[in-house]
């Protein structure tokens, strides 16, 4: 259950990292609230290694050719979705964000030749229904199409981070994970955060710092996810997100789940389940059985 249960936390992490961001996003533009998340996991990664020489592993890699690739798709997941929920509605762009799971076992079979089977996507698409169900009261598909393009390139992009995670499985400790995203980060937003920068109060900084905090423990969880179990297991369960949103849309804006939202939440919960003991039957099936 490793592998499930910090994807799980990575989503907890993420939601987090999301409502945090939206209460900064009315004042900060994105390159300077990302360049700041960078550059707080950056200091909290030296600083811990200070103390505790050798912390996290080594530095160096024997892959950073797919580590930079990563540190992009990250980028392009960051900015995107800022882009998309300028413009459209975050019902709207947090649904073309759950079609990421398609794409997820769509790359684990092309590009990682990993086994799914029919009833993966099967109770895949059920939470996506559920997911749906959950925000159709909230749903006008009447924002420009630009906005959309915005987000469904974002979640190409955090799918392709989810692959290279994969990929990078055999890779051991957090600190290269951390210092191959976020330096290219800070080094390409840091321009971009200097030409627009808002001087932040003590306690928009702390906020700001926080979102670093969340985003590497976010990262971590998904690395280690990934290097401990398929996509065929782990995708659906980026739809337990909505479990998350919807608790906390009720701890910090105090808004209250509806009907649809409930009945939506608890398909996806059932999905979540049936897709586990799916993924786990084909997984312990042999090769050309699925």
């Amino acid at each position: 259950m490793r592998g499930p249960l910090y994807i799980v936390a990575a989503m907890g992490l993420f939601a987090l990292l999301d409502a945090n961001s939206k209460l900064l996003s009315g004042t900060y533009p994105v390159a300077q609230v990302v360049a700041i998340r960078y550059a707080a996991l950056l200091l909290v990664l030296f600083a811990a290694r200070a103390a505790a020489p050798g912390l996290g592993g080594r530095l160096d890699t024997a892959h950073p050719f797919l580590h930079l690739m990563r540190a992009a798709c990250m980028i392009g997941s960051g900015v995107g979705f800022f882009q998309a929920l300028r413009t459209i509605p975050l019902a709207e762009g947090y649904l073309v964000y759950f079609t990421a799971p398609f794409m997820t076992l769509g790359l684990a079979a092309l590009v990682l030749r990993e086994r799914t089977g029919p009833a993966v996507w099967a109770w895949s698409l059920l939470g996506f229904a559920g997911v749906a169900l959950a925000m159709w009261p909230g749903l006008s598909a009447e924002g420009p199409w630009g906005a959309y393009l915005w987000a469904f390139g974002a979640t190409v992009c955090y799918a392709a981070v989810l692959t290279i995670n994969r990929l990078l499985r055999h890779e051991t400790g957090a600190a290269a994970l951390i210092l191959w995203s976020s330096l290219p980060g800070l080094l390409v937003l840091s321009p971009f955060a200097a030409t627009g920068w808002v001087a932040p109060g003590l306690a928009d900084w702390l906020a700001l710092a926080a979102n670093g905090l969340l985003a590497g423990g976010a990262t971590v969880c998904l690395a280690i996810a990934f290097r401990h179990d398929s996509a065929a297991r782990l995708a659906p369960l980026e739809f337990s997100a909505l479990v998350f949103a919807v608790g906390l849309d009720l701890l910090v804006w105090q808004v209250w789940p509806t009907g649809w939202t409930l009945g939506g939440s608890v398909v996806v919960v059932f999905a979540l389940v049936m897709s586990q003991r799916a993924a786990t039957r084909v997984q312990g099936m042999p090769a050309g059985k699925t």
